[in-house]
């Protein structure tokens, strides 16, 4: 009987544990995210480490599998390898699925297959997929209905998302191989390089297949086009297009959010325009040798792929210092919330901004588009500010110190690997195996790290019976 006893310990032991584990991380819809995002990542990088993913038929070095797989996951474009010599058609084909995959969300993959399997969702499934259209619902308390997106219509949002990145990607794709074409590109590399295009383009990674990238485009307005086009609509984010879908020529039923985003989206893009065309126009290595017609469309273009695109027609080292910080705060803002895209969201800023523009007026409460925006929001904003800057400022200092690089270079790659970018000054391609783990790990926390962080604040919002004696210490 001991025997039996002292056999079914250790067996109960591991239950136990188990059972433990798997409520640590199925009670939190962002420490499942992070699990998940960490387990597509050991798969990718095994398979991309494998001979048949290279082209020259040898294993790649861990450390650059790594870096490839988290850059993929992450949908960020930065590369430590020549993407479009290094990999074998199937590498390219593990790419190609593995930016889809980390384009869609986790949490919204996972709702989808058991929405598949059982046709319905069930409460923890709905919180876990709204989380990925709004942290503040993430942490599975109480919700607020008049958030973002009502939990009844989280399976039409679910559809949305699979149904507009099939149909993007697929539109895009069909428009490309013409332009590619055109472009002088083989017709039979063109079949491969259009669906390529439409998904990096889309998912805001950013890589591309052939040798030079987009740069062999550089005089074709029409592939440049389209390519931001698919920047745009991956990075307004799906909640966004869900509403578009639903109300695209009644913006009054538009939701706050989606009047946020498109707004400030909109306004960047512009000034981000303006600014670069003021900063490099007698820069003869850029925008110096084109003539008006060239110099207006690549600031654009140059505008559209620093919020989270990835591609570049000029060579961001060329770039004057002034317009390297310009691009890094451009890159740091980023796209949309529940996007394809990175950094601290459009919605954050534009939150913030009201908030500073309500305090400079006395306004006692923050405003915009007729609606009160609450303080809990405003405080998640100011936290994932804080939390984007921290790690920004701990990685560019640990990089710096490793590759005693250009501090302007330097800053500029650590936030694009941070925002999920994937632009770069050639730092990254250059970096020590040392240099590459710290700059996965920057990849890594930016994508799911301002989510989970959003998610985390949110759920120690807790009901208070009393208040303190108020002191105010002196800020400013």
């Amino acid at each position: 009987m001991s025997g039996i006893a002292s056999s079914s310990s250790p067996r109960r032991r591991l239950e136990d544990l188990a059972g433990r584990a798997r409520h640590v991380i199925t009670s939190s819809p962002s420490r499942f995210a992070i699990v998940v995002f960490a387990m597509l990542i050991l798969i990718f990088t095994v398979l991309l480490g494998l001979p048949i993913s290279s082209a020259s038929g040898e294993f790649t070095d861990l450390s650059d599998a790594l870096f490839t797989a988290v850059s993929t996951i992450c949908v960020t474009g930065l590369t430590t390898v020549d993407m479009a010599t290094h990999w074998s058609p199937f590498g390219h084909v593990l790419v190609f699925i593995g930016v889809n995959v980390g384009a869609l969300g986790v949490l919204t993959l996972a709702s989808l297959m058991g929405m598949l399997i059982s046709k319905r969702l069930g409460l923890r499934a709905k919180l876990m997929a709204a989380g990925d259209t709004n942290p503040l619902r993430a942490h599975g308390g109480v919700v607020n209905e008049s958030q973002t997106v009502r939990l009844g219509e989280v399976g039409q949002l679910l559809m949305t998302v699979a149904i507009s990145t099939l149909v993007i990607e697929g539109v895009l794709a069909v428009l490309l191989y013409p332009a590619l074409v055109m472009a002088e590109v083989d017709p039979i590399a063109a079949l491969w390089e259009a669906p390529y295009y439409a998904a990096m383009s889309f998912t805001n990674t950013g890589f591309a297949p052939n040798a030079g990238g987009v740069a062999a485009f550089e005089h074709d307005y029409l592939v440049l086009t389209l390519l931001m086009a698919g920047v745009f609509l991956g990075s307004i984010g799906f909640p966004v297009i869900y509403t578009l879908a639903k109300h695209v020529w009644h913006v009054k039923k538009w939701s706050l959010h989606s009047k946020l985003t498109i707004v400030t989206t909109v306004l960047l893009f512009f000034m981000g325009a303006a600014v670069f065309v003021i900063l490099e126009y007698n820069n003869p290595k850029t925008f110096g040798s084109m003539d008006a017609v060239d110099t207006t469309f690549q600031a654009f273009f140059l505008s559209a792929m620093t919020r989270s695109g990835g591609f570049n027609v000029i060579d961001m080292s060329d770039l004057n210092g002034s317009s390297l910080l310009a691009a890094s705060m451009l890159m740091f803002v980023g796209g949309g919330s529940a996007s394809t895209a990175g950094g601290i969201k459009v919605t954050t800023l534009a939150v913030l901004a009201i908030a500073v523009w309500s305090e400079a007026k006395g306004r006692q409460s923050v405003e915009a588009f007729g609606r009160r925006i609450p303080s809990d929001v405003q405080r998640v904003a100011l936290s994932v500010v804080a939390w984007g800057a921290t790690i920004v400022a701990l990685s560019t200092i640990v990089i710096a110190q490793i590759t005693k690089d250009d501090m302007s270079h330097v800053l500029f790659d650590v936030i694009s690997a941070f925002a999920t970018v994937g632009l770069s000054t050639g730092l990254t391609e250059s970096l020590p195996d040392s240099g590459a783990y710290v700059m996965a790990a920057t990849i890594f926390m930016g994508r799911v790290g301002t989510v989970t962080l959003a998610a985390a604040v949110a759920a120690t919002s807790t009901t208070q019976y009393y208040s303190l004696p108020v002191e105010r210490p002196i800020v400013g």
